[in-house]
């Protein structure tokens, strides 16, 4: 009876062991799908970081237009003002040229 209980127990042993080869069967395509992913999320990852490297620009570039566009509504505040004082000028020089026409009337008129 006890040589029987060892036999199965032998036999019991024996069949629940798994060799090298069958786990290295069973772990290679695990390992491999692993990989794959891995590869993957490298991919995803410089992918990722191209894309903020390219916003960082995107955001710099947008902050120069800000400025730039700030420039030229000033200038063009500028340039509105500086119209206004030459039509403002332009009036007074017409306005000059017509007293000095009619000064220079009368004063032929007178004398003669």
């Amino acid at each position: 009876m006890t040589r029987m209980m060892g036999l199965i127990a032998f036999a019991l042993l024996a069949v629940g062991c798994a060799t090298n080869s069958a786990i290295k069967e069973q772990i290679d395509p695990l390992s491999n799908r692993i990989s794959s992913i891995e590869q993957k999320q490298a991919d995803m990852d410089a992918k990722l970081a191209d894309i903020a490297k390219k916003q960082d620009t995107q955001s710099a570039d947008i902050q120069g237009l800000r400025g730039d566009m700030a420039q030229a509504q000033t200038n063009t505040q500028k340039a509105q003002q500086a119209a206004a004082d030459a039509q403002a000028a332009a009036t007074r020089a017409e306005a000059a040229a017509q007293k000095s026409t009619k000064a220079f009337a009368l004063g032929q008129h007178k004398g003669k």
